[in-house]
């Protein structure tokens, strides 16, 4: 299971662990997700997407139906 927003299209991202001592080791940066059950009036159907937390908040200002538009005219969904 991928670990990317299904409306923002953010996935994680890869930095260093930076101890005391200036030693440098990978990690990754993992996005806030989680998975939401969403109704559209218009389609008069739920769904479920895994969306990140600035999504979360972006549907809450927008609504559902504004962002999934947008959403899909930048090619993240079908």
């Amino acid at each position: 299971m991928s670990k990317v927003c299904e409306i923002t299209g953010k996935k994680a991202m890869f930095g260093n662990n930076v101890s005391f001592s200036i030693n440098k080791t990978r990690r990754r940066f993992d996005v806030n997700l989680s998975k939401k059950r969403f109704y559209i009036p218009e389609e008069d159907r739920w769904v479920t997407l895994k969306v990140s937390a600035r999504a979360l908040k972006s549907i809450n200002k927008k609504g559902i139906s504004a962002v999934l538009k947008e959403a899909k005219g930048k090619g993240l969904i079908k």
